[in-house]
């Protein structure tokens, strides 16, 4: 028998998280979105869950959950308040990249740092233009002796601003193109650093989204993230691990559009009777459901499939085309969702008395973070086809679409 189901530890502490999204999340969800940021005590309850370290191994300092446990909680999470989770502390994106592109001893080294809900990390990959003479990133790393000087720009940094700590993609070999590349980690004070303004988004406005400038920055040769024996596909695994959470959260925002959406076409009535048994109307809330069910399944499915292969080891495929459908399929189901959702409420929809325009503005924020569904959809074809997955083709890059992590 094939079952989905959480088990008990797993349901307790979902059920534990649901009761934080439910009662210190939704009810705030405005003044949150206002302040562009969570409350003192909102962060410092969110790390004592937990939530910071809960997929990392217990050999590097996290709290050895797994992934499918992570993404139950980024669902329940993201159900509260789906910007909610870029302003928590924490190491974020930086803790998947140096957990599968670091040495056991760099990542325990660095994630040893994250020790409060202040404290944020992040990870530098995307960048505004793309290098017009040769594939790969603008952003260049050249090793002097025992050192490396890091120079370029990064855009669509979250926690750009804030971050303690970052992971700094660059090309170290301009003639290998996206094969090229190389990953560093860089103190947020180093001489070199320096920060942009907060960016305006469209949604997610906890995120603390800017650029950030690498001017000169030196780092010693043993700040440089490896990646094993194969660094193009330990990237790869980083930005699908990264990504299914991003997809998570996608879908936990579906649900909160769909669970807001049932209840109001169940109380507005149009000629005598609710909305809701209109045929038209019920008929497309039936298929919403369907999809955030989907959706669902795919995105366990996919983490439980990661959480086999750091047990036994083998080909990470099947949990990478797993992974690839899951992102595509949710996210596509959180903007499908959440746009039936405002047409649904009709005029209420674009007031913000109803939280159904947050949800259509995060959710297409949401689908722009980490690997988006047209690069999803690339990775899934690759793997079925028997083709290498190319990075230049499934990692987010200025020539095809901007993205940020």
């Amino acid at each position: 028998m094939i079952s989905f189901e959480p088990t008990p530890d797993q349901k307790a502490m979902k059920d534990s998280v649901a009761d934080f999204a439910r009662t210190r999340l939704a009810p705030k969800i405005r003044e949150f979105e206002k302040a562009r940021a969570l409350p003192d005590s909102v962060k410092k309850d969110a790390f004592e869950l937990g939530l910071a370290l809960a997929s990392l191994p217990e050999d590097v300092g996290g709290a050895g959950l797994g992934l499918l446990t992570t993404v139950l909680l980024e669902e329940e999470i993201a159900n509260g308040d789906p910007a909610a989770a870029f302003g928590f502390g924490g190491p974020g994106a930086l803790g998947f990249a140096v957990s599968e592109l670091g040495t056991k001893e760099q990542a325990s080294e660095l994630l040893g740092k994250f020790v409060g809900p202040d404290i944020s990390g992040a990870v530098a990959w995307g960048e505004a233009k793309a290098n017009k003479e040769r594939p790969g990133l603008v952003t260049r790393a050249v090793k002097n002796g025992d050192t490396w000087t890091i120079d370029g720009e990064k855009a669509y940094v979250v926690n750009g601003g804030t971050a303690a700590q970052f992971i700094v993609f660059a090309q170290v070999d301009e003639g290998r193109g996206w094969n090229g590349l190389g990953a560093f980690v860089v103190d947020g004070n180093a001489n070199g650093v320096s920060r942009g303004a907060r960016e305006t988004t469209l949604g997610l406005d906890i995120a603390n989204v800017s650029r950030v400038t690498f001017a000169g920055v030196t780092v010693k040769d043993d700040a440089r993230l490896l990646g094993g024996t194969d660094f193009d596909a330990s990237l790869v695994r980083f930005f699908a691990k990264y990504s299914l959470v991003m997809a998570a959260r996608s879908v936990g925002l579906a649900r909160a559009a769909f669970d807001v959406t049932h209840a109001y076409v169940q109380t507005r009535k149009a000629f005598g009777k609710p909305i809701g048994h209109f045929q038209s109307v019920a008929f497309t809330l039936a298929d919403r459901a369907m999809d955030v069910d989907a959706s669902q399944s795919l995105v366990w499915k996919a983490a439980s499939l990661w959480d086999l292969f750091a047990a036994n080891g083998g080909s990470p495929n099947e949990a990478l085309l797993a992974t690839a459908r899951a992102v595509s399929y949710a996210h596509e189901t959180s903007m499908r969702t959440s746009n039936d959702s405002l047409q649904l409420h009709g005029g209420a929809g674009f007031i913000r008395d109803y939280p159904v325009e947050k949800y259509m503005r995060d959710a297409k924020q949401l689908g722009l973070t980490g690997i988006t569904k047209e690069q999803a959809d690339q990775l899934a074809a690759a793997i079925e086809l028997g083709l290498p997955a190319d990075p230049g083709l499934v990692l987010p890059t200025a020539e095809t679409q901007s993205a940020f992590v």
